[in-house]
């Protein structure tokens, strides 16, 4: 474990919390969509629509890091970019999905939207290696705007919270 996935992973999992079984979360069925397949819950971002064989109930916060390495930070490069970008990014990685936080980086940075996070972003990306990034903004309102095509009666709330509470890390 890395000290930048180490200190990203110890600020993703307490915005994303203990085990919940919120029955309208589509990730918390193992079939992915509200009804389908068995209500799991979700527990340190580890969803049951992501995992549906794994016991989320059970789940400890050892193995939830070992799933994040290879499905959020590395999709995402965490580190090869700086800091408050791999932060912003990771996080987006965790609660939208790994493929949209390549492209929102990608679409941030101004290079071609490919969802694959290599040296052209990676370049990109360390433009902004000293003080507090426009990017980070920038991720953080595209990532605003693609909430706001969600659920956000049900879980809009959260969403902003969580999104201003990582914003501000990164940011700091």
């Amino acid at each position: 474990m890395t000290p930048a996935f180490a200190r990203a992973f110890a600020a993703v999992v307490v915005v994303e919390g203990g085990y919940t079984r919120d029955a309208a979360d589509p990730g918390n069925w193992t079939g992915g969509a509200v009804g389908a397949g068995e209500l799991r819950g979700t527990k340190y971002g580890i969803s049951a629509a992501a995992y549906p064989t794994l016991d989320i109930a059970a789940l400890t916060i050892s193995v939830a890091a070992a799933l994040y390495r290879p499905r959020y930070w590395d999709v995402i490069a965490g580190d090869a970019l700086p800091w408050p970008v791999a932060l912003i990014a990771f996080d987006c990685a965790v609660n939208q999905g790994p493929g949209i936080a390549a492209r929102i980086l990608q679409l941030a940075l101004g290079v071609v939207a490919d969802g694959v996070v290599g040296p052209v972003t990676i370049a990109a990306a360390a433009r902004f290696a000293r003080g507090p990034s426009p990017v980070v903004v920038e991720i953080a309102a595209r990532r605003a705007v693609r909430y706001a095509a969600g659920d956000m009666a049900h879980f809009g709330l959260g969403w902003m919270r969580r999104l201003m509470t990582m914003t501000a890390k990164a940011v700091a």
